[in-house]
């Protein structure tokens, strides 16, 4: 079966010209030699970005996902291919109804009219992982029926062996196989596929983004966890209009301005607030509520990819953010190499110079001219040079980035994403460094000060008056004396500092409790 669907994928390389583009990159001039031969004679209308693509699509679903997650990876691909790879969308043709149904009644173990009051046996969508089917449950709730496709995990338990082969041919023959790591990007692939493939950690994603996103201009939609399964998701069904469908909204009377801007709050709130975000964000996941009620909400489906980021994560790319708007390219380039994201001896005042030759020219711009994706791709090639080892998560918020600016501008081309994002992090910022910080730290660490807080003077007390040891040398002993002496002095700070925690802890209690002044 694998020696089958590789012969397949050989002639699809072939046919769509790759392997002439393919070939050279390995450390071997007759595969360069081959390369040529199979192709002599031949033309191509498309270029080579379009030719992968094309390959892809005709590959199959998993080849499709593939492409969609090589395009995330900018720092590896030339601009043209990764730009081009980006276009791929899941142009599946749905299976069959009955399959789905019986699908759904294995899974729920119960017949679809026990649990529907009306199903639509056409799906309403359908791509390479699942396709969605309308219905009403019995209780009158309009919900949509999220199935995954049969014998998803086999396809893709294949096709992932015969790209790791094929990535670790690359890694041993290619001339740049250390740095395109083939291997790593295979594995980055398998996880995302595997979670896309668990519906249930779907509908966990999406409720974790609902209780993050509340109070923002954003509809999330609920999941009906009766009804919940790894292999089918059961969810509210929401009704909008698509957001690429920019003239219909703006009949309807969506404030188009105030939605790119809106768009914008909610990405950075996601990220950097919680350090969590929809790692999706394409056109076809995102639609606009029309309703009188919740006119110009944000509509976000498929939470199946979703990114994450620790605090120090969101501490640095904040930083770099902050000293990117104030041109502190020193500050940059100090940042990378805290993080370890390049070699310890990488020299500042040089990685320092290669950021500002790609940002400086940007700023003599009006700002709403700015590209980000531009940006990204020219830091990109600085990062090749000084050896930056991007990181995965960070992959994922950079596609995601992209995603935003260009539905930004797709709705409102004068969008200043900087100035926009730039209030928001300095806020953050504050928020993170200011007093408001301090008095939350103290709020999360009280039970563990109260905890230890009634044993701290036995501590003390006990060590003060350990028993001498008056066998032990008078070096010895004069020592221990003078460790007694610092001993009674760390006393008095500890019962200093004990006394200016208690008195923060008090003052917290009095603030919760309303006793105390607020601005």
């Amino acid at each position: 079966m694998h020696y089958w669907r590789g012969a397949i994928i050989l002639f699809t390389f072939w046919r769509f010209g790759l392997l002439e583009i393919v070939l050279p990159l390995f450390k071997r001039p007759w595969l360069t030699v081959l390369g040529r031969v199979l192709h002599l004679g031949r033309g191509y209308r498309h270029t080579r970005g379009e030719r992968l693509r094309l390959a892809f699509e005709s590959l199959g679903p998993i080849f499709v996902k593939f492409g969609q997650v090589l395009s995330t990876r900018r720092d590896l691909l030339p601009a043209d291919v990764a730009q081009e790879l980006a276009l791929l969308q899941d142009r599946v043709p749905p299976f069959a109804p009955e399959v789905a149904r019986a699908r759904i009644e294995a899974s729920l173990g119960m017949r679809i009219e026990e649990v529907f009051a009306e199903f639509e046996v056409q799906p309403v969508a359908s791509a390479s992982i699942a396709q969605v089917h309308f219905g009403v449950l019995k209780d009158g709730r309009k919900v949509a029926v999220k199935v995954l496709r049969p014998r998803m995990l086999e396809a893709i338990e294949s096709d992932l062996a015969l790209m790791r082969t094929m990535a670790g041919w690359v890694a041993r023959l290619s001339y740049d196989g250390r740095r395109l790591k083939p291997r790593e990007v295979v594995d980055e692939f398998d996880h995302y596929l595997h979670d896309e493939l668990d519906l249930l950690r779907e509908a966990s994603n999406a409720s974790q983004l609902r209780r993050n996103m509340a109070g923002l201009n954003i509809l999330i939609p609920v999941m009906y966890w009766e009804y919940c399964r790894p292999d089918v998701l059961v969810m509210q069904r929401m009704e909008g209009v698509p957001i690429s469908q920019v003239e219909r909204l703006r009949e309807a009377g969506v404030d188009i301005p105030k939605l790119a801007r809106d768009g914008v709050t909610i990405f950075f709130t996601q990220v950097f607030r919680d350090g969590f975000f929809h790692a999706d964000m394409h056109p076809g996941n995102i639609m606009v509520s029309i309703d009188p009620a919740t006119l110009g909400h944000y509509i976000s489906l498929d939470f199946g990819i979703v990114g994450t980021l620790t605090t120090t994560d969101k501490e640095y790319l904040a930083q770099n953010f902050t000293a990117f708007f104030r041109r502190d390219y020193k500050r940059v380039a100090e940042l990378h190499v805290e993080s370890g994201w390049v070699p310890s001896n990488t020299r500042v005042d040089q990685l320092e110079a290669g950021v500002r030759g790609v940002c400086e020219p940007y700023f003599d711009r009006p700002l709403k001219d700015i590209s980000l994706g531009l940006v990204l791709m020219r830091l990109f090639q600085v990062s090749r040079r000084f050896h930056v080892e991007i990181q995965p998560q960070l992959s994922l918020l950079q596609k995601t980035l992209l995603n935003i600016e260009g539905l930004g501008r797709q709705l409102d081309p004068d969008l200043d994403l900087w100035s926009t994002a730039q209030p928001f992090l300095e806020r953050w910022m504050v928020d993170q460094m200011g007093p408001k910080r301090l008095l939350a730290n103290l709020r999360d660490e009280t039970p563990h000060l109260i905890k230890w807080l009634p044993a701290l003077p036995r501590l003390l007390a006990d060590r003060l008056h350990a028993p001498q040891q008056s066998t032990l040398p008078p070096e010895i002993r004069e020592w221990i004396a003078e460790q007694r002496r610092s001993t009674r002095l760390m006393m008095a700070l500890a019962w200093a500092g004990l006394g200016f925690v208690a008195g923060m802890v008090l003052m917290q209690l009095l603030w919760q409790a309303g006793w105390w002044i607020t601005p």
